[in-house]
This record gives structure tokens, C-alpha cells and sequence, in this order.
């Protein structure tokens, strides 16, 4: 149908939350600890037309003690003032041998906090 599928919305977010997170330092370790994802969500503003360049902007929301939101904006590269779809993921920090959410590290903290000028 000339469109992109919605389901491929969630696969731009996760590619993009998932390069974050290796620039980041935030691998998932099997054997140890790492973020995990409980819970994603789109909102689709405009179709996404087959083919074309997808734009990804990741951004880092509210951070508790054990989780942090993220926070995508997908723009097309023929069209980068309009947004076709925002979307995001709460994303936990959790010990996988123990399934058990663990606290924020230090590094982490410093990594996702941006510190505001003025």
C-alpha cells in the first residue's frame, strides 16, 4: 500500500534506542546487569511513505531511581520540520541472573543527565 507497516515503527525505535545504548556504555550483559525494556509506545501523527530516509531523535525523559523513560521522534529526510510519529520506551535497570530491578549505577546517571545552562 505505498506505506510503511506500523509495526515497523517499534523496529526504527528499538534500532535507535539500542545504537544509544551501545554509545552509551549500556550493553546488556546476560550474566550481570543491564537495561531492559517494560512497556513502548507510538503515536502515529503522519503515514511514513514507502521508500524514504527515516530520522530518529532519542532523548532521555523522566529518570527514577531504577528506570529512565526514552523518548523517539521520527521526521522524514525530504521532510525534517514535520514529525510523522513520537513514541518511547520506560526502560529499567535490572541484575538478569537475579530478574530483580537494581538501582541506577553512577555511570548511568551521568550518562542520561544533560546538565542545564543558566
Amino acid at each position: 500500500m505505498g506505506h510503511v507497516n506500523n509495526t515497523v515503527y517499534f523496529r526504527y525505535m528499538e534500532q535507535t534506542r539500542i545504537g544509544w545504548f551501545g554509545a552509551m556504555g549500556f550493553s546488556p550483559d546476560p550474566g550481570g546487569e543491564g537495561p531492559l525494556i517494560i512497556n513502548a509506545h507510538c503515536t502515529f501523527v503522519r503515514q511514513l511513505e514507502y521508500p524514504g530516509t527515516v530520522i530518529c531523535e532519542h532523548f532521555v525523559g523522566t529518570i527514577g531511581n531504577s528506570s529512565f523513560e526514552t523518548k523517539v521522534t521520527m521526521r522524514r529526510s525530504d521532510a525534517p520540520q514535520a514529525i510523522y510519529a513520537e513514541g518511547g520506551a520506560k526502560v529499567v535497570w535490572v541484575d538478569f541472573l537475579k530478574q530483580k530491578s537494581r538501582r541506577l549505577p553512577q555511570f548511568v546517571r551521568e550518562a542520561i543527565v544533560v546538565p542545564r545552562l543558566g
